[in-house]
């Protein structure tokens, strides 16, 4: 259970991230809304998590996913470009997220 947490605490993480994006520096509404809903969700989840994972592996993992599905997302809106090394560098981070679940 404490993995399915992570992996969503990490997803919202991506939202907080997404939403701080659109603020446009706190200064609309419901971008800011979204950052403090998704925010507190988000670390709610990691802190449940970390009562029964070790702290490096579920901090590591909770980044991992975030910044994955962030750059994703800016990859499908074109706010980014698409390049070779960017997706090998990605699927670095996925293959260290995978990599430290397996271990654990």
């Amino acid at each position: 259970m404490a993995w399915i947490i992570l992996v969503l605490s990490g997803a919202f993480e991506s939202v907080w991230a997404i939403a701080l994006s659109k603020s446009d520096g706190f200064t609309r509404l419901w971008p800011v809304v979204t950052f403090f809903i998704a925010a507190a969700i988000s670390m709610g989840g990691l802190a449940w998590a970390m009562k029964y994972l070790p702290v490096g592996t579920a901090y590591a993992v909770w980044v991992g996913i975030g910044a994955s599905i962030t750059v994703i997302y800016s990859f499908a809106t074109g706010q980014e470009a698409v390049t070779v090394l960017k997706i090998v560098f990605l699927l670095m981070i996925v293959a260290g997220i995978i990599g430290l679940r397996v271990v654990n």
